[in-house]
């Protein structure tokens, strides 16, 4: 008995003694945290920088806002190096504003994006404004893609180094640990800055920056069992009165209340204490990136004595040679949807434009969730990427945008229909899923309006209803009015004002390709009206009307013309009004069965006209704009109506009435003709544009017929001219003047044309 218990001693005394030596020979663990800082937490890569060159190994990471998204990549097994390599080519001005680039629209709302100055939601017959600037799209889609290689850690403790973030539930105001679900969706809400980015949604409860509540999670960290925690603080102290210049300044100021008197004692609490100069950025300056990681360099590198003591004590140093290959593809072999009640799948998958279980890039995944985000269908996009063993699920989850209505408004000023205001009011889930109807009504020296409806079925042939009423009036030549139809030969009249009336309705399918390629079938009738008051001499072959208020008008045409026509447009131009690059093909063919023949000279005809261009840029700064187009016209029909008109400065102009500079508005008149055009566009200073143009063409009667479109051109303009993208639209200001006549003009345009 006596040696059973002298063994058994012996045996407890082994196993303290072991226990001993274990915990003398434990690692000590090294907790990071980042705090939460806008741009400035950029200077949390420089730090980075630091702590990889001492060889500081990091056992658990926890950030706050952008610390959440530096501490998530760097904890994913980016190395600081790659992520300085990964923030300095990145164009955070883009990434913010959420721009969605032009080849994201399809046609419809390449048209609706060009023509209001203001959009703002309309419910119950109130006004109401946007919860923020920016959804956060463009950043989320970059987030998934560095974060691919961890698509399917839903634990965050599984990661390469754990890691941990924090959100505010707004609805409570109080703190979120996120430390599970998808990693790009969790930094995502961790730093959704109020204004600025709108809400995120994460089981059920809405989070916003957690910076309100905890922008420095030190609490947090110590509980996972750290020895040694290291800090960058990056957090804006309290402003002046001088400093607070912008909405973002004092809402950071509101927000720093409680976080600044809560840093003095997690600062006591942290054992390497790293405080960039960071005083002089503010939160918003992500265009000084470089100078900001080198101030989080600079900082760490006066704490270098201290990092390496704490790397020194290290058994397994950092290895640094590990490097992430970020992935530029996948296969997608599963689409599942979340929250889609107004839009159905084919119309979503069509936006999407994947074809599943067949390798595509995160550049194309980004265009079709650009697509999706361009239709303003929805408040947020969220998706997830999780392997299911044969390639990969995306699990997409949307947030229909619960306001179906909007009212618009744009102004605008040119030299041809004057001043006009535009009120639009624009309802989404009019008759059905999937469609859009909108109604502009248009004020000012000439009342116009444009009702559409269109239904996009995406892959598809979509369905679209437009009705147009266009009315001018402008002086021209009275021996251009002559050559087109018969009127008075008055040695007396040499300039008459003509009246132009157009009312245009079309129902037509389409078909689009990647938002880019269209092909469009339709149905049109048009009621053609050109007439003047100016006239007081008539003979029997000149109409003469009595309007209701006394006033007499002369018409030269007043008839409706019934046609089928097609359209094939390829646009790829990344600016409707100043293109920097991209491709432009627009052809039109109209064949004109019916009219109720005014002059009683109709016979059927077609017309045809096709319009090619590129954009690109020459050297910075300076870009070139070619274009050639020209039209025809088929058949022996004595209707001049439709004849090409070239002469003055804009867009969208009605019929074939063809903008030409160097000459005034309906200067030059044929049934065909060829145009040639070029504008170099030199950027003197963001949206400002200094802009030389030249064109030559040839417009005549049977132009094709008699090979007269391959001669020397008989036409040719030039126009200096300056332009500044206002929030109005384009401001465009043009002297032009031509060889062939004596007399120059100035071209005004202010605002979006419509």
């Amino acid at each position: 008995m006596r040696i059973k218990v002298l063994v058994l001693i012996l045996i407890m005394a082994i196993s303290f003694k072991g226990q001993s030596q274990s915990n003398t020979e434990r690692q000590p663990k090294i907790g990071l945290v980042l705090s939460g800082g806008g741009a400035k937490g950029l200077a949390h890569i420089g730090a980075l920088k630091v702590l990889d060159e001492a060889g500081i190994q990091v056992d658990y990471i926890g950030g706050t806002s952008m610390g959440a998204i530096v501490g998530a990549l760097y904890a994913s097994g980016y190395s600081a190096q790659e992520l300085d390599s990964i923030f300095r080519v990145t164009n955070f001005t883009e990434l913010i504003q959420d721009n969605v680039p032009r080849s994201a629209k399809n046609f419809y709302e390449k048209d609706d994006s060009e023509r209001y100055a203001l959009s703002l939601p309309f419910t119950n017959f109130n006004v109401s404004f946007p919860q923020a600037i920016s959804g956060g799209q463009n950043i989320y889609n970059e987030l998934v893609r560095l974060l691919f290689h961890v698509k399917d850690v839903q634990d965050f403790s599984r990661l390469p180094t754990p890691f941990l973030c924090i959100a505010t539930n707004v609805e409570t105001g109080e703190e979120v640990l996120l430390n599970r679900g998808y990693l790009p969706e969790a930094i995502m809400a961790s730093g959704t800055f109020p204004s600025l980015f709108e809400p995120s949604e994460i089981e059920g409860e809405v989070l916003i920056d957690g910076g309100v509540v905890n922008n420095y999670p030190i609490d947090e960290i110590k509980a996972m069992g750290v020895d040694i925690i290291i800090g960058v603080d990056v957090q804006h102290g309290l402003s002046t009165r001088e400093s607070l210049e912008s909405a973002t300044e004092i809402l950071l100021q509101i927000n720093n209340y409680r976080t600044v008197k809560d840093m003095k004692k997690k600062a006591q609490q942290t054992d390497i204490y790293i405080r960039p100069e960071i005083d002089d950025f503010s939160v918003i300056d992500f265009d000084r990136s470089v100078e900001i990681i080198e101030s989080g360099e600079e900082a760490a590198y006066k704490k270098l004595g201290e990092l390496q003591e704490v790397a020194n004590s290290l058994k397994q140093p950092q290895t640094l040679d590990q490097r992430i290959a970020v992935q530029d593809s996948l296969t997608i072999n599963r689409l599942i949807l979340k929250g889609n009640d107004r839009y159905t799948r084919g119309y979503i998958k069509g936006k999407l434009r994947l074809n599943l279980a067949e390798k595509t890039s995160f550049e194309k995944l980004k265009q079709g969730i650009n697509n999706l985000s361009a239709t303003g269908n929805f408040k947020a996009i969220r998706y997830e990427l999780v392997s299911n063993g044969l390639g990969t699920d995306l699990i997409l989850k949307l947030k229909e945008n619960p306001t179906k209505m909007f009212i618009k408004m744009g102004a605008h000023y040119d030299d041809l229909y004057k001043s006009s205001a535009l009120i639009n009011l624009t309802k989404k889930n009019f008759l059905m899923k999937d469609d859009v109807a909108s109604f502009d009504f248009i004020v000012g020296d000439n009342i116009r309006y444009n009702l559409q409806y269109y239904l996009d079925k995406g892959y598809y042939w979509s369905f679209g209803i437009n009705s147009t009423f266009t009315n001018f009036n402008e002086e021209i030549d009275y021996a251009l009015i002559r050559s087109n139809f018969d009127a008075p030969n008055d040695p007396n009249i040499r300039a008459i004002n003509l009246d132009v009336t157009d009312l245009t309705n079309q129902v037509y399918l389409q078909t689009v390709l990647r938002e880019e390629f269209a092909m469009t079938l339709g149905l049109e009738h048009k009621l053609l009206r050109y007439s003047t008051r100016t006239l007081n001499q008539f003979d029997d072959e000149v109409t003469e009307t009595i309007l209701q208020d006394g006033s007499e008008r002369t018409f030269f045409d007043d008839s409706s013309y019934f046609s089928a026509y097609g359209k094939i447009t390829l646009d790829t131009y990344d600016d409707k009004y100043f293109p920097t690059k991209g491709v432009l093909f627009d052809s039109d063919f109209h064949l004109y069965l019916l009219s109720s023949d005014f002059n009683d000279n109709f016979k059927e005809f077609s017309v045809g006209k096709a319009r090619f261009g590129t954009a690109l840029s020459l050297f910075p700064n300076l870009s070139l704009n070619l274009e050639t187009e020209g039209g025809i016209k088929f058949g022996t029909s004595g209707v001049t109506s439709f004849d090409f008109i070239l002469g003055g400065y804009g867009n969208d102009f009605v019929n074939n009435f063809i903008p030409f500079m160097g000459y005034d508005f309906l200067s030059l008149q044929g049934n065909s003709f060829v145009k040639a055009y070029g504008r170099l566009d030199y950027l003197l200073a963001p949206k400002n544009h200094l802009l030389f143009t030249a064109n030559v063409a040839n417009v005549a009667d049977d132009l094709f017929r008699t090979g007269d479109w391959f001669a020397e051109p008989s036409f040719s303009g030039y126009g200096v001219g300056y332009g500044f993208e206002s929030f109005l639209g384009p401001i465009q200001i043009y002297y032009s003047w031509s060889p062939q006549i004596s007399e120059s003009n100035f071209f005004f345009s202010v605002g979006y044309w419509f």
